[in-house]
């Protein structure tokens, strides 16, 4: 895969296509990546690339392909994280090979895609993509889309980084080895750029946690919020391997004070 800074950078949602077949040398290495992504929980999640024409499959926003990659995870503990770790491995391995992606989790023909999926009971699709070659310029829609959400812009690094302790926003100069995995997660996507991750910074260690809404109760079904949560993880995962940091993924809630609308995810150690 190429550099992953900068594939985090020049990856943006495209839901607009100019309608060129994806190549199938690339195809088949799409197919030969999927079979083998994994996610730090061990939860296997299962994908397929789904031909929208040949199945009676559509989403109102995307425009320019017949091509979408669906996915799917069985509704255990830690699921949406697992799904979100995988589902951006893969979206990132499209970016590397110039294919175009966005998450799509609301606006799309869901029974369709759940039978294309052929989606168990105990099983959950929580988000697809299409895919394609962007085209050159945007429809007006998606245009409209991207500035409704500020699609182009993210929280300050000291709004979602902190050290030690939530009372202590860690600044970049102090983020030292961290910076570029750090910064790697600011980038992330997330449903509607809510950017619901934070993170402390604590000795030799990163734990994550969700921030939600103020007084926002977390949903009864699939919790969207903690795909994004495995969004995140995945780019710090990956960007501190790139940049020769061990690190170590550990589910260990640490000693650290939060209030009612933030929620321990999970922790990755720095190893020698």
């Amino acid at each position: 895969m190429a550099n992953m800074t900068e594939l985090v950078h020049a990856r943006r949602s495209v839901r607009t296509f100019d309608g060129r077949t994806i190549d199938p040398t690339d195809t088949e290495k799409l197919i030969a990546f999927m079979e083998k992504i994994e996610n730090p929980y061990g939860i296997p999640v299962t994908f397929q690339l789904l031909d929208a024409q040949k199945q009676g499959l559509s989403s109102p926003v995307i425009m320019g392909t017949e091509l979408y990659v669906g996915a799917k995870v069985e509704r255990v503990p830690h699921a949406e994280e697992a799904f979100g770790y995988s589902f951006e491995r893969f979206v990132l391995y499209a970016q590397s090979l110039g294919i175009g992606t966005v998450w799509i989790a609301g606006t799309l023909d869901r029974p369709a895609f759940e039978r294309a999926m052929a989606l168990g009971e105990k099983e959950m699709m929580l988000c697809v993509s299409p895919l394609g070659y962007a085209s050159e310029r945007m429809s007006l829609r998606e245009n409209v889309m991207r500035k409704a959400i500020h699609a182009d812009s993210r929280l300050p690094f000291e709004a979602l980084f902190f050290d030690g302790s939530f009372e202590k926003p860690l600044t970049e100069q102090a983020a030292g080895k961290l910076l570029k995995p750090l910064e790697a997660v600011r980038w992330a996507p997330s449903a509607v750029n809510r950017q619901p991750w934070r993170a402390v910074a604590d000795s030799d260690a990163v734990h994550f946690y969700l921030r939600r809404k103020k007084g926002a109760a977390p949903p009864a079904a699939s919790d969207i919020q903690k795909v994004d949560l495995g969004i995140a993880l995945c780019h710090f995962a990956l960007c501190a391997e790139e940049n020769g940091l061990h690190v170590r993924f550990e589910i260990k809630k640490p000693s650290i004070p939060t209030d009612a609308d933030t929620e321990y995810i999970a922790s990755y150690s720095l190893v020698s």
